[in-house]
């Protein structure tokens, strides 16, 4: 049913037209926390730049990042750009779900997603579009989010996998849950499954699937600091340990509260003379678990100032340049505003 299901509604994407392992394994890591609607002209670009394992790991992390500005999640494209280098050391894409496992940012989904679109192995996949619809279809209220709900759908999906085409059924899986047992009001009463649907004839569609916790959201209160002086900017290439690292920004500061005029021009340092003039102010931008409130002060510096700026670490950059140092999406926002 399913799968005849797939046949009539199932998504044209460039993706599912190969059986190229590191296609399949792009498009995977792109998909990871990316909509397909958003993701498909990053896929298209990364490969025209990165056309096999070898380009890409061959290019610089810099490269690797200009390509990803603006999908977000950085750390997918640091464990891509790793993950290339091994593998192409190894000489060839993996063929087994323990060694395409084994690679820097491939987990048990997106193992699975490789090992059968490429491959053809009976792994089943689970994602979210998955747990929604076994969570439905089989009225399973274990939380979603805990070791054992994971454990009852991967064995489950792992059951119900059709092993003579693991691929086509994993896609249609998906892909049912992503056009028709969507999260908000699914088509249920025109639902291929519905017969045997515990959730529809329960009416608690709306309940599943479930999850157990609710992630604490934090606000960040971001300034930052354009600094600008005779055609050149200060830019900061942001380190490990927080969010966008690898990826470059205006000086920064960070404050407790929505800072003050008077509160940014102290905590800044910079000489009497420079001319501040406040281009964006609470510029919101929400990541997974944080909400950032950005304010941006464009600062004109005098070159003598200028120069010692430099020696705090900063990298000089040309600002017409601006554009081949990979930023996060909220700084080419706060760029367009200046």
């Amino acid at each position: 049913m399913l799968l005849k299901w797939y046949e009539e509604h199932k998504r044209s994407l460039p993706w599912r037209d190969t059986k190229d392992p590191y296609r399949i394994w792009i498009s995977e890591i792109i998909l990871q926390q990316t909509r397909v609607v958003q993701g498909y002209d990053y896929y298209l670009r990364f490969l025209e730049r990165f056309p096999d394992v070898f380009v890409l790991a061959a290019a610089s992390e810099d490269e690797v990042m200009q390509q990803w500005q603006g999908l977000g999640y950085y750390s997918r494209a640091r464990n891509l750009h790793a993950a290339a280098k091994v593998i192409a050391n190894m000489g060839h894409f993996p063929t087994t779900y323990e060694e395409i496992r084994a690679l820097k940012g491939v987990g048990d989904y997106t193992a699975a997603a490789i090992s059968s679109f490429a491959f053809g192995l009976p792994t089943a996949v689970v994602d979210g579009n998955v747990y929604r619809v076994l969570a439905r279809h089989f009225g399973i209220f274990t939380p979603i989010d805990t070791t054992t709900g994971k454990r009852v759908f991967r064995e489950l999906a792992q059951q119900l996998l059709d092993e003579q085409h693991p691929g086509d059924y994993n896609q249609a899986l998906m892909d049912f849950g992503a056009l028709q047992c969507i999260p908000q009001s699914p088509q249920c009463t025109d639902c291929p499954l519905a017969n045997t649907c515990v959730a529809f004839s329960t009416t608690s569609v709306d309940q599943l699937p479930v999850k157990s916790k609710k992630t604490e959201v934090k606000t960040r209160y971001f300034v930052y600091l354009y600094i600008r002086c005779e055609g050149k900017i200060l830019l900061h290439r942001r380190g490990a340990g927080d969010i966008w690292q690898g990826l470059y920004e205006p000086p920064l500061l960070e404050f407790e509260h929505k800072a003050e005029f008077d509160e940014v021009v102290h905590s800044a340092d910079l000489p009497l003379d420079s001319r501040y003039r406040l281009v964006a102010e609470g510029v919101k931008h929400i990541l997974t678990h944080r909400v950032l409130l950005a304010d941006c002060y464009e600062v004109n510096v005098p070159a003598e100032a200028f120069s010692i700026l430099i020696e705090r670490g900063y990298t000089v950059v040309e600002e017409k340049v601006r554009s081949e140092f990979a930023a996060p999406r909220l700084v080419t926002r706060l760029y367009s505003m200046l």
